[in-house]
């Protein structure tokens, strides 16, 4: 499958969804959502970006449709196409934020609208029917990020910054999270306790420390299989493992399956390809 859009009801849909593509979920209501297991509470118009092997669980408090749009990254690479609608990163491949945004009633129609351009276009399946489906891939991402863009601009004007240990932590980690997989690396580097970290973290985040570490490692490990054509021994030894098993298990218990089934189910990315 390289791109498709489902419709479910909140009674029918999949008691935890995961699949190789990109996934951008659109629904209205109120309830809980997680994602890889970390809960956020959602209400009005929203919709979410996650990326492939991302597990997503939902419990709502009403019966809504919940419209899914699929794509495969060898259908529209967002990391080929980073700079047109700057997603990654910002939608996509962040451990910090919440991948969730929350949408204006106009922009939820809109992009209703567009999934339905979608639909009928892949149906029709005219000479120009991928052209026009990535403009419109294109343009939901793009509104995604003027939307997030906003919300995050908003939190700094308003002087919701990090607290100190945490922006700290987020500092050392980006430096370290290749090598240092422990806590205490983190904490004796800010002067503090194990426990003064993984509060302020926890606060900040919703996240503790020693999974911020853990989903570090993972996301740039799906990077190097998706990007690169490097090999799982050479991906394994630049994160510090003895060996590419204890690397294998240790990807499959956060993703679900191995660094091997993982790049071929997802693909390596055109962006990889054109570097040869």
């Amino acid at each position: 499958m390289k791109i498709k859009i489902q419709t479910y009801s909140t009674l029918d849909f999949p008691v935890e969804l995961t699949t190789e593509n990109y996934s951008v979920i659109l629904w209205k209501g109120s309830g809980i959502f997680s994602v890889d297991d970390i809960n956020y509470a959602y209400s009005g118009y929203n919709i979410l970006f996650l990326s492939p092997y991302q597990k997503l669980k939902l419990a709502s408090e009403s019966d809504e449709n919940i419209d899914v749009l699929f794509f495969h990254g060898d259908y529209y690479c967002i990391e080929y196409h980073k700079e047109e609608v700057a997603c990654n990163g910002l939608l996509f491949n962040n451990i910090y934020l919440n991948p969730g945004v929350e949408l204006s009633e106009e922009n939820y129609n809109y992009i209703l609208e567009l999934f339905n351009h979608i639909q009928k276009e892949e149906s029709e399946k005219h000479p120009f029917s991928e052209s026009i489906i990535k403009t419109y891939i294109q343009l939901i991402l793009a509104i995604g990020s003027k939307q997030k863009s906003s919300m995050e601009n908003t939190l700094v004007s308003g002087e919701k910054l990090s607290n100190k240990y945490a922006a700290e932590f987020q500092k050392l980690l980006e430096i370290h999270f290749k090598k240092e997989k422990e806590l205490s690396f983190y904490s004796d580097k800010l002067n503090i306790t194990n426990n003064t970290l993984s509060k302020a973290v926890k606060k900040e985040f919703s996240k503790t420390p020693t999974q911020l570490i853990n989903e570090r490692i993972i996301l740039e490990s799906k990077k190097l299989l998706h990007l690169t054509y490097r090999s799982v021994k050479e991906i394994a030894s630049e994160f510090g493992f003895a060996d590419e098993f204890y690397f294998s298990r240790y990807f499959k218990k956060s993703v679900g399956c191995s660094p091997r089934n993982y790049r071929e189910t997802v693909g390596i990315s055109i962006v990889a390809k054109m570097s040869m």
